[in-house]
């Protein structure tokens, strides 16, 4: 499988896996002290990487966190998880939210999210007047003894 990459910036890095072994790439910032201050999180905000992307039809790209980001610095993606579709076009962005003090500390060319690409099963969506039984029924959160 092809991943396309465009350089929308000439800071953008583009990424590569780290070993051979890994699932994700990372995502650098660019422009790191001209981040966007989040509209509505006062302790978050959106960074550049640059980047543009063309997903293959059938597939997602799915960013998270660093782990790294979480444990030295309480750092993580204000989304959770990403998701860019494959007929988006647009630039790459990523917004951090600081558990702790700050993440405008961020500096260009850091390593601020990882990607991965993801196959998608082909799914029909279809609207039933019932469901299968299962063990677990209805039970919802702490149902299962959790």
């Amino acid at each position: 499988m092809l991943l396309k990459i465009k350089k929308l910036h000439p800071a953008a890095i583009v990424p590569k896996f780290a070993t051979a072994g890994a699932a994700c790439f990372d995502l650098h910032a660019i422009e790191a002290d001209a981040f966007k201050p989040h509209p509505t999180d006062q302790h978050a905000a959106i960074f550049r990487t640059g980047l543009a992307v063309e997903v293959p039809p059938g597939f997602v790209m799915m960013i998270h966190s660093r782990s790294g980001q979480g444990f030295k610095d309480a750092i993580r993606l204000s989304n959770c998880a990403g998701v860019i579709d494959s007929d988006y076009r647009g630039e790459i962005m990523v917004s951090l939210r600081a558990d702790g003090e700050t993440c405008t500390k961020v500096r260009d060319g850091e390593r601020i999210a990882q990607a991965m690409i993801v196959a998608l099963p082909v799914v029909q969506i279809v609207e039933a007047e019932e469901l299968s039984d299962t063990a677990r029924g209805t039970g919802g959160f702490g149902s299962t003894g959790a």
